[in-house]
């Protein structure tokens, strides 16, 4: 029973997750454009949401491009580079755990601004009270995993998630079984990272994909509206 739910988890669900993903996000800009963004809620308290808005995304994004790279990079590379299993592993507990406790501290003063304000509580759906209690909850559960991580500085615990998360993208059938002795505060923290890819579409969490990179190129004017030629 255990080794049935464990290839459910963590061979068949990253697939559901990521379709949901992908799908989920495509038919939402298609079919409701306008609910597309981040739905600030600066006027009603502005001081605690700077400092609060800023160390969050400041964690969340250096944990997000350090898990991808972390766990999608071939080992064969990091030998290359010669970097240690064992030097990465602290590399991922030093610079995670400072990102995880930025990342926090950050989701903590969002969260109490917008369950103690009673405006902000008042303008908050039922979608954006959640997101951000189960982020919370994925950041807590990522300090968590260092615990156990300094109980493995060889760096072997850490392949394994590696050859997982590879593995998944491969479609290795066998990648389930790479963590299925994985502690369980790891495996909770990847079941509910894949619960957030499924619940990505349905939140504000998709104005993350509307980072505003073009506006590095346009040009130095806009053009509001055209000239109309007078009528002869």
């Amino acid at each position: 029973m255990a080794e049935l739910l464990n290839g459910l988890v963590f061979g068949i669900y990253p697939y559901i997750a990521l379709a949901v993903l992908a799908v989920g996000t495509v038919i939402r800009y298609d079919r409701e454009p306008y609910t597309w963004r981040s739905g600030s809620s600066q006027l009603l308290r502005r001081r605690q949401l700077v400092w609060g808005s800023i160390m969050f995304h400041v964690g969340v994004l250096l944990i997000f491009f350090g898990h991808l790279g972390g766990l999608l990079t071939p080992l064969w590379i990091w030998d290359m580079l010669g970097v240690s299993h064992g030097a990465k592993q602290m590399i991922a507990i030093v610079l995670g755990g400072v990102a995880g406790v930025i990342g926090i501290i950050g989701a903590t003063l969002l969260i109490h601004r917008r369950f103690f304000d009673a405006r902000v509580r008042a303008a908050s759906s039922f979608a954006d009270n959640m997101i951000i209690l189960i982020l919370w909850v994925q950041l807590a559960l990522g300090l968590l995993t260092i615990r156990v991580s300094m109980q493995h500085l060889d760096g072997e615990e850490m392949v394994k998630f590696m050859s997982w998360a590879q593995g998944i993208f491969t479609f290795n059938p066998e990648a389930a079984s790479y963590v299925a002795e994985a502690d369980w505060v790891f495996k909770a923290h990847i079941t509910l990272g894949l619960t957030i890819f499924v619940l990505f579409p349905f939140t504000r969490l998709v104005h993350m994909l509307s980072v505003p990179v073009r506006y590095f190129w346009r040009p130095g004017y806009q053009i509001v509206r055209t000239k109309r030629k007078p009528a002869e």
